[in-house]
């Protein structure tokens, strides 16, 4: 009866180890690649060298010598990819990448650029005259950075490479010129 008790102690003791997890915390700039999957250091890492990549281009002296310094707003970027990715972290990356070159002006958009103005309206009947903010005085967007992310997964018995293709398009948004198209691809080995 003694060594039955012992094996079931023993048993329940493993089960309970083995459900037990631990955490660790790192830095997030951290380049921990656990899955495979497209993470944080992939979307930072990619939004900075494109934004670098359209900021060294052509189109921004030539905007900056007859027209000042552009506005740009980020639209939409596509998740066309195989797995879930919030495309939203990404587009705060590029748009952080842009602010901190100072060569460009961002303005807002989509429900933020919604809310800002939602905002406005309520200022007309709520707010004092000197305190309120007056419609119509925006900074109009000249560009607006779109594209997708995709991905192509090739996988046999127990290895897989996923290839993630990131396309971005500049485009003037007066005269719906293309004046600039990036892209980045990112290729993983994943062993299981």
């Amino acid at each position: 009866m003694k060594r039955l008790n012992l094996i079931v102690v023993i048993f329940i003791s493993l089960t309970i180890l083995s459900c037990s997890h631990q955490v660790t915390r790192i830095e997030p700039t951290a380049t921990p690649d656990i899955n495979g999957s497209w993470n944080n250091t992939d979307s930072r890492m990619t939004a900075e060298a494109m934004i670098m990549q359209c900021l060294g281009e052509a189109w921004l002296s030539n905007y900056s010598a007859s027209k000042g310094k552009p506005v740009v707003i980020v639209g939409v970027v596509t998740n066309k990819s195989h797995e879930h990715i919030e495309a939203e972290t990404f587009i705060k990356d590029m748009e952080r990448a842009f602010i901190n070159t100072t060569k460009v002006g961002l303005v807002q958009s989509g429900k933020k650029r919604e809310e800002l103005r939602a905002e406005k309206a309520d200022q007309q009947s709520n707010a004092t005259i000197s305190s309120m903010k007056k419609f119509g005085l925006e900074n109009g967007a000249d560009f607006i950075l779109q594209g997708s992310i995709n991905s192509i997964v090739d996988a046999y018995k127990r290895k897989k490479t996923v290839t993630y293709q990131i396309n971005l398009e500049l485009t003037n948004i007066e005269t719906n010129e293309v004046v600039w198209i990036g892209e980045k691809k990112i290729s993983k080995m994943v062993k299981n």
